[in-house]
């Protein structure tokens, strides 16, 4: 990262950043800012940004434009050696930008800020490698004719980000956009903008100014005008569903192209024959503890054959013990902080409400031993069981450290459970039987699948959802053609 001042929560002032226009860091156009509070401690400003207006997007838009015709027009090589640079450069600050993650979102240095700051690197490695796909095609017409395509960017491109895990997100669509030869204006964050903004100060020393843009503000003010302005020629988002719906309608009116990475309640299907303790652990990378639960692909819905329900639930519940919930800066912390006290409120009334249903059982609550509480948003996970797949636990997505534990007796039974759901993003199957596995995996209507494993996404596989889980995919060869760029036909008469 450069060598301006970072934020810390020790820091006596807050860090003041701008945001990035046409190559230059500049105020919000009428001068308003926005406070970023850390996770950590909820009486704590550590940074101010922009608080970015329908001026501001105006601006950026029109320095986007101007910058994207030069930058499609570059030899693929140019633009490659761009993302080489910019992946060495990543790699060489990955370890800052891991611990300011940790800051800005609350998530864990170890099991989570980490590795999706070296993730970032990889993703802008593996698109400058694919910067030669980009290739067309030739028809068989006579000698007399040629015919060919072409794989051309679709202009420019507004990423919206959440504030889970803004690296990893700022992943799966920046490379892609830029490497096929289109500009992108980020629109950060407002509980969790500081690690786009460094990551915006990496890029910019190889990239053609107005290339890249990043705005920071709200959603309804900047991120709606993104979605609304006529010289936004795509919009790549990622957030709620209710969101991504509205995001969807708005775009379409002017036809605009889209990408949703949407919400998830995926499920996690555990077979009679993988009770075991290998299982456990890739059921918990599943579950997304480790963020805090706060992952679109937390595999929510545990569904517990019942020969093995009991054996393998204890099993779970004494690892889940063993995880220690603390300062997500600290190298021993598993599990860090809910990213504000909205969505530390709404995780608690999920759980209240969940308590509250008749028949429920708790399987583990780690809420009494938890040690560390006040001033950070800190939450405990928590496993029920004996829950049904109607109820409002079993449905929603609660995005925190909750964990619905269903029983299911025939395979049949438990496909139907597991896509008896409006979401359709993720799923995990565990058996040992891999007919049987693959089997349910194809049975099963989600997106993105893993079979005996449960960790996250990695670089070069499709990634998006069926159903109300979004449309498009990421991250991916498939992601980048046909979500960053659009055929054109082209044929000449040669006599």
């Amino acid at each position: 990262m450069s060598s301006h001042t970072v934020p810390t929560v020790e820091a006596s002032e807050p860090t003041a950043y701008r945001m990035l226009i046409g190559g230059e860091w500049v105020e919000a156009a009428d001068g308003r800012t926005l406070e970023v509070i850390t996770p950590i401690d909820r009486h704590r400003v550590i940074a101010t940004t922009p608080r970015a207006g329908a001026e501001d997007v105006d601006r950026a838009v029109a320095a986007a434009r101007r910058a994207q015709r030069g930058w499609a027009a570059l030899p693929f090589t140019e633009r490659q050696g761009a993302l080489l640079r910019i992946a060495d450069d990543l790699e060489d600050a990955a370890e800052d930008l891991a611990a300011l993650t940790a800051l800005d979102t609350g998530n864990a240095l170890r099991t989570q800020a980490r590795p999706e700051a070296l993730l970032l690197a990889s993703a802008f490695r593996y698109f400058a490698g694919l910067a030669g796909e980009l290739k067309g095609v030739t028809l068989p017409s006579g000698t007399d004719a040629l015919s060919l395509t072409r794989r051309v960017p679709v202009g420019v491109v507004a990423g919206i980000l959440p504030w889970n895990s803004p690296l990893m997100i700022a992943a799966f669509k920046l490379p892609a956009a830029l490497v096929s030869g289109n500009a992108m204006i980020l629109k950060a964050a407002e509980d969790a903008p500081t690690t786009i903004l460094e990551l915006a100060r990496v890029c910019e020393r190889h990239l053609p100014p107005g290339v890249l843009g990043v705005l920071t503000g709200y959603g309804p003010e900047v991120g709606q005008a993104l979605v609304e302005h006529r010289g936004v020629d795509k919009v790549s988002f990622t957030g709620s569903t209710a969101t991504g719906s509205g995001v969807a309608a708005a775009a379409g009116e002017r036809l605009a192209h889209v990408s949703l990475e949407l919400g998830g309640k995926s499920p996690c299907i555990v077979f009679p024959d993988s009770d075991t303790d290998e299982v456990v652990e890739q059921v918990l990378l599943a579950t997304r503890f480790a963020r805090q639960g706060q992952s679109c692909t937390s595999g929510s819905r545990l569904f517990l054959h019942e020969s093995v329900h009991d054996s393998f639930l204890d099993r779970l519940v004494d690892r889940v013990s063993q995880l220690v919930v603390g300062d997500p800066r600290e190298e021993a912390t598993d599990i860090g902080c809910i990213i504000n006290q909205r969505q530390w409120d709404r995780v608690q009334g999920y759980v209240d409400d969940a308590l509250a249903t008749d028949g429920i059982r708790v399987a583990y609550d780690g809420r009494p031993a938890l040690t560390v509480g006040e001033p950070g948003f800190y939450h405990a996970p928590m496993i029920l069981s004996q829950v049904d797949n109607g109820w409002r636990i079993a449905r929603e997505e609660i995005f925190g450290p909750v964990l619905s534990v269903i029983p299911w007796r025939e395979e049949d039974e438990v496909v139907a459970m597991a896509n008896d759901s409006h979401y359709g993003l993720a799923a995990f199957v565990f058996a040992r039987d891999l007919g049987m596995a693959l089997r349910t995996a194809q049975r099963v209507e989600s997106g993105w699948v893993q079979v005996n494993q449960g960790g996250g996404q990695q670089v070069g596989q499709s990634y998006g959802g069926m159903k109300a889980s979004g449309q498009g995919r990421e991250f991916s060869l498939e992601g980048m053609l046909e979500g960053f760029t659009q055929i054109q036909q082209i044929n000449v008469r040669l006599t």
